[in-house]
């Protein structure tokens, strides 16, 4: 995207009639789309963008921007109970591929966004949101704790500078993977200047006070569970599952974590079947810089902690 492309799109965006009044009292789905693996990138993020053009509805996309380490995950297996549980009840396998689940490991680990920076500047050309989601996933899915002051910023700074090198502007929003934060990667978010980040579950936008300290970024947590947390749970599956979405429906703000590998892939027309849905139901779809440029002068302060929640193996960050 160049100069004139990124002032055309600061103005369309400072133009959007989204307040907070419309925010809270409309029905509004904002979808997150996360995109954590090489394939996803070249094969989910192209078909979605299909399918939201068709719709005519627009989106935020976080990016992973290093390495392709999906292989690792398979520590968790022996650290987190229930992972392997989740993995073969929602077919994690078939959905994302043999070669994804063996890079790192026995197959080299591929870089994702500089394989395919033709996707992320497609994805900003449409008029999607764009941002950043990590540079390695499964490193700071696992070690974020445990990983010095140093690390978590070259971490952020790799994913930022390669973010910016193709889009052409600096991030101005990321989003946690696996919604794994620390009190040290907040405070270094803080020092980004970024507009909001969508990091945690929970139920409203608010400023977060994660221990004991109050951080000056807004955050939007996702307020649905994703579909790797309910399939194959409690009757779900892909023939009920836009049921049971549509059950979690409420006035005000929906915020909706999406997969490339999932709804980008086996699950497209289980996506296409829920977007028609909603929309039949009058939702209006935002997407979370709107949500942001809405909420940011009014959201309270809040409690943001790391807890379990149903259908996911280890910790998240839940809105208290």
């Amino acid at each position: 995207m160049n100069e004139t492309e990124n002032e055309v799109s600061k103005h369309q965006k400072a133009g959007n009639s989204t307040d907070s009044s419309s925010i809270a009292s409309d029905l509004s789905i904002a979808l997150k789309v996360d995109v954590d693996t090489f394939a996803g990138t070249r094969d989910g993020v192209p078909r979605l963008l299909e399918i939201m053009e068709r719709a005519g509805i627009k989106a935020t996309f976080y990016f992973s921007m290093g390495p392709d380490n999906s292989g690792k995950a398979i520590r968790r297996v022996f650290t987190r109970k229930g992972f392997l549980k989740k993995m073969l009840r929602t077919g994690a396998p078939s959905a994302y591929g043999l070669r994804t689940m063996l890079y790192g490991t026995l197959l080299p680990a591929p870089d994702i966004a500089a394989s395919f920076p033709g996707i992320l500047k497609e994805t900003a050309a449409r008029g999607h949101e764009t941002g950043v989601h990590c540079w390695d996933h499964v490193y700071w899915h696992d070690y974020l704790p445990r990983l010095s002051r140093d690390r978590v910023a070259s971490e952020l700074k790799r994913a930022a500078e390669l973010f910016q090198r193709i889009i052409g502007t600096a991030p101005q929003s990321t989003a946690a993977p696996g919604w794994t934060v620390s009190a040290t990667s907040l405070e270094l978010q803080d020092a980004m200047n970024l507009e909001y980040c969508s990091d945690g579950r929970g139920y409203a936008p608010f400023y977060p006070v994660f221990d004991g300290k109050r951080f000056n970024t807004l955050q939007i947590p996702s307020t649905w569970p994703t579909l790797d947390e309910i399939l194959g749970a409690n009757g779900i599956d892909a023939g009920n599952v836009n049921d049971f979405y549509l059950s979690q429906m409420k006035n005000g703000l929906n915020v909706h974590t999406i997969h490339a590998e999932m709804e980008g892939g086996v699950m497209a027309e289980s996506f296409i079947d829920l977007i028609e849905r909603l929309k039949n139901k009058g939702a209006r779809f935002v997407t979370l810089y709107e949500v942001a440029r809405a909420c940011r002068d009014s959201a309270p302060d809040a409690p943001l902690s790391m807890g379990e929640i149903p259908g996911r193996a280890g910790l998240v960050a839940i809105q208290g």
